[in-house]
C-alpha cells in the first residue's frame, strides 16, 4: 500500500493508502550482466591485495598488534598470581 499525503492540515487521522497500487514487475530482467568467463575469482583478488597492498601496512599493524598482546597479558598474569597467593593461604 502506498501512502498519500493528508490534504488537510489539521486533521488528526493517519494518512490515506491507496489500495490499487502496484508494484512494478522485472519481466524483460535476465541476469547476463555479469560476465563469469572474464571475472576474477576470489582466489586472484585475494592473491593481488596480498602481493601489493598487504606488505604496506605489516610493521604498524605488528605493533599494534604486539601492544594490544601486551595490556591483555598484565591482568592475566596479576589474575594467575593472585590464585597462585590464594593457593597458598589455604590450608590443605
Amino acid at each position: 500500500m502506498k501512502p498519500t499525503t493528508i490534504t488537510n492540515k489539521n486533521a488528526r487521522k493517519f494518512p490515506f493508502a491507496d489500495y490499487h497500487y502496484q508494484t512494478s514487475t522485472l519481466g524483460n530482467f535476465t541476469a547476463r550482466c555479469a560476465k563469469t568467463s572474464t571475472s576474477k575469482s576470489l582466489r586472484d583478488i585475494s592473491r593481488d591485495y596480498f602481493d601489493k597492498e598487504s606488505n604496506h601496512d605489516f610493521l604498524s599493524d605488528a605493533a599494534v598488534f604486539g601492544t594490544l598482546i601486551a595490556t591483555a597479558a598484565v591482568p592475566i598474569i596479576a589474575g594467575v598470581s593472585a590464585v597462585v597467593e590464594l593457593c597458598r593461604a589455604l590450608p590443605f
